[in-house]
Formats: C-alpha cells, structure tokens, sequence
C-alpha cells in the first residue's frame, strides 16, 4: 500500500501563537471556508483538546482520527488513538480505502509537535497580527527543511479579524 502524504493545516499569527484558553483567537470567515474545502473527505488528525474547542464533534464529512491517553473514551464518528504515531496508521488504512490523496492534521500545539517530522506539506494561514497572551503555539518553520512554494495574500473580509496570508510549503527532505 502506498504512504498517503501527511500535510499540518494551521492558523498562526507572527509570533507563532495558534491558541489561547482553548480556542483559537481570532475570527477569519474567510479562512474557514478554504480549511473546509481543502479538508472536506481526507481523514483528520487532531488532538482531544482540539477536539473539543470544535465541541466535542467531529467535523462534518471528514473522517476523524483523536489523539487521546482515554482510549476508553466513545466519540461518535471518530476512531481513537494513544499516540501521533498510532494516529497516522488508522489514517493511512482510511485514505487508502477512501482513496483520498492527503491526510490532514489539524492541531493542536502538541499534536503540531509531534507530527512535523512526519509530514510532506505545510498548509499555513499566516494571520497578520500578534497575539499578546496566547498559550498555544506552531513550532518555527526551517526553511532548511521547508520550502514556500506558494502564497496568497488573503484581505480581510467582513467577517474577519485580520487579513492572512495563505501559503503552501514542501518538505525538502524525506519526512521521517
């Protein structure tokens, strides 16, 4: 069976904060819109507590893989996993009989962590503001290891905070 690549889908503002008290802090209609696009059908991989900043409920029309220590734990529409690692796996067996061509890992910080060595694509709103008091953030980029090889200037809309930058960044090298 063929790896299906892995790619982070993320939000981070200049100073690298992608959270605060659980939730993300900012309001960017515009931006959702091109997540739900981009995600719509490909398995996704997120962290319990990001899990539940979206309620408690998968999103809809993608299927779900929760990284979690409570394995013990139902959540309906969702298949539940002890590690990033163990994640990735069930979410390859899914692309591969959905044959979809990307998996998405959508947050949080830790799950972030974990899984940048792993993935072949960065898909990165760059939100053009700095967030004082966040308490979750997006490790560095390293150019080293990822190239930009797109990016859009996005104004802000009616229904957003800020204006973004939407930028696509390849690995380099081989993802572990």
């Amino acid at each position: 069976m063929a790896r299906v690549p892995l790619a982070i889908v993320v939000a981070v503002a200049r100073n690298g904060v992608i959270g605060r008290d659980g939730d993300m802090p900012w309001k960017l209609s515009t931006d959702l819109k091109r997540f739900k696009a981009m995600t719509l059908g490909k398995p996704m991989i997120v962290g319990r507590k990001t899990l539940d900043s979206f309620g408690g409920k998968p999103l809809p029309g993608r299927p779900h893989i929760i990284v979690t220590r409570d394995l013990s734990s139902h959540i309906e529409g969702a298949q539940l996993a002890g590690s990033v690692e163990a994640a990735v796996a069930i979410a390859q067996v899914v692309a591969a009989e959905t044959g979809v061509d990307e998996i998405g890992i959508i947050g949080g910080g830790e799950i972030y962590r974990q899984s940048i060595d792993l993935v072949e694509r960065l898909y990165v709103t760059h939100v053009e503001t700095d967030i004082a008091d966040g308490d979750t953030f997006f490790p560095d980029i390293d150019p080293e290891i990822f190239e930009k090889v797109s990016e859009e200037a996005v104004p802000a809309g009616e229904k957003d905070n800020y204006a973004t930058r939407f930028a696509i960044y390849r690995r380099k090298i081989a993802a572990n």
